[in-house]
Parts: C-alpha cells; sequence; structure tokens
C-alpha cells in the first residue's frame, strides 16, 4: 500500500527513472520509488515534467494534483481506465437501482449529521441534541433535506452565529482547501475501482465532474471541520496548508481495526459499491468518529 504524501512548492524537474521519481531543484537531487507514493501535489508553477513519468504515475494509480498560481488546487490527474474491467464496471453503474440509491443517500446523510453533532460534543458546543433530532429524521433520499437544516445549525454552533460559508477569510479557505484534498481521495479511489467520478448517487449537477465522489465523502468532511476549527486560522498560506495536508496522516477505526485515512475512505469506498450491487445498505462501514 503506497503511504507517502509527496508535496513540491519550489521550481523542479521531475522525471523518471527505474520507476523511481527523481526531483532536480537548483541545490540537489531526490528520489523517491513510485510505489511508496499515494499522492503528489504539484504546488508551484515553475515544475516541469516529463509525459513518461505522468504515464508511470497513472499506472501506479498516484493521484496527483496541479496547484495555481496561488498554491489552490485547481485540476488532478485521473485516467481513463482505471480498471481492466471498467467497461463492466460502468454499466453496471448507469443501471444501479434508484430505489437503494435513495437508502445508500439517506443512510450516508444520516452518519453525516451524527458525526456533525459528535464534533459539537467533542468542541463544547451547543446545539448537538438538534443535530441528533435530525438525524433520526433523514427520511429516504433525504427528502425533508435535513442535511440543509443540519448544515446551518451545525457551522454557527461551530463557529460562531455570524460564520457564514460564502464568506470569504481564513476560515472558509482552509475548510475548502480540506475539501478539496478529501475529494480527491474519493476520486482517486473510485477511479482505481473503475467507476465514473461524473455519475452520482443523489448529486447530478451537470458542471461537476465529481457528482459521485461529492456523494461519497459527505460524512468525512467532518474530519476538516474538526482540525480547522482547532487551528483557528488567522490567515491562510502556505504553513497553513501543510497542517491541513497531514489529513492524510489521520488514523480513522473502521470496520473494527485502525487505518490511515487514504484505507479509510478505500473501505468504505468498496462498502457503498458493494452495498449498491447487492441492494443491501448493512455492508455500508461508515468510520467511527471519537470523542
Amino acid at each position: 500500500m503506497s503511504w507517502r504524501y509527496v508535496v513540491i512548492s519550489s521550481r523542479s524537474k521531475l522525471d523518471l527513472r527505474y520507476d523511481n521519481l527523481i526531483i532536480r531543484t537548483e541545490d540537489k537531487v531526490m528520489n523517491i520509488n513510485i510505489s511508496e507514493i499515494s499522492t503528489l501535489v504539484l504546488e508551484s508553477t515553475a515544475i516541469s515534467l516529463t509525459v513518461a513519468l505522468l504515464s508511470k504515475l497513472i499506472d501506479k494509480k498516484v493521484k496527483v494534483v496541479f496547484c495555481d498560481n496561488k498554491r489552490d488546487p485547481i485540476s488532478e490527474l485521473i485516467p481513463y481506465y482505471g480498471r481492466y474491467d471498467s467497461s463492466l464496471k460502468i454499466k453496471k453503474q448507469i443501471i444501479w437501482n434508484k430505489n437503494i440509491k435513495a437508502k445508500v443517500w439517506q443512510e450516508i446523510i444520516r452518519d453525516k449529521i451524527q458525526k456533525q453533532a459528535i464534533n459539537l460534543i467533542k468542541n463544547g458546543k451547543p446545539n448537538f441534541d438538534l443535530l441528533l433530532k435530525y438525524a433520526e429524521e433523514v427520511k429516504i433520499n433525504d427528502k425533508t433535506n435535513r442535511e440543509g437544516h443540519a448544515a446551518k445549525v451545525y457551522f454557527n454552533s461551530l463557529y460562531g452565529n455570524d460564520f457564514c460559508r460564502d464568506n470569504e477569510n481564513a476560515t472558509n479557505s482552509a475548510l475548502n482547501y480540506g475539501y478539496k484534498i478529501i475529494l480527491s481521495f474519493f476520486n482517486r479511489e473510485l477511479s482505481s475501482l473503475g467507476y465514473l467520478t461524473q455519475l452520482g448517487i443523489f448529486h447530478s449537477n451537470q458542471f461537476n465532474h465529481f457528482n459521485l465522489s461529492s456523494d461519497l465523502m459527505e460524512p468525512f468532511r467532518v474530519l476538516v471541520d474538526d482540525l480547522v476549527y482547532r487551528e483557528s486560522f488567522k490567515s491562510f498560506g502556505t504553513n497553513e496548508k501543510r497542517i491541513i495536508q497531514k489529513l492524510h496522516e489521520r488514523k480513522l477505526t473502521i470496520d473494527g481495526k485502525k487505518q490511515f485515512l487514504p484505507n479509510s475512505i478505500q473501505i468504505y469506498t468498496k462498502s457503498v459499491i458493494n452495498a449498491i450491487e447487492s441492494d443491501d445498505i448493512n455492508k455500508i462501514r461508515f468510520f467511527e468518529y471519537e470523542l
């Protein structure tokens, strides 16, 4: 299992040599075996790299994230074919049963709201009881929009009554950055399993290339919320991004075992797909969010 989260933030030339990533800077040369890399983040626009390297990174299912001149993620490398049987997987995905999808979405939202309530308890905030009530009230396909009602209560309770997700501030910048990291993990996992990220369970925005990833990541957002609250960022720059990037080192309990975040996402994602294709929501494995 690959485990390295590699961030390159300065002028560099990257190439491939004997299954190794070669990083050449002005004053040194480094090499990392590609089989050890789970994620490669290219933060500088002054980085050059070879097509041979990109091809090998795709082959080894390394998630490559490209950043703009503000060092914010703007795109990622996703292979056309994540598996040898991706055509079969996509055919199944297209005809997933609507009823089981609605039930799965109900479970995902219920779990998300429950974790939000736990996060309020964990940080000594009010209204957790209201969120637990909302979680119990989630209907099939969340027809009564308990998710939306819970979100308003949750964010105001955690960050203050004046907080709004539309405002431009360090907190929202940190949240958005963290959510992008979580989303990219799901994009990588779904692609490697041979499924289309565009075809969601609930999300169906024609302009969103990652509808399915957006669906599945919902219970994991709380990890970002908690980290951003505890750090209480006054600004959001390179140092703050390094803190958010350490999310991949977070260990979670899932299916009775402690796993790093990427492995937890892998287990959870496979379980959701299995639940849909076997018409059994009991097969979903959510991680345990501990106080």
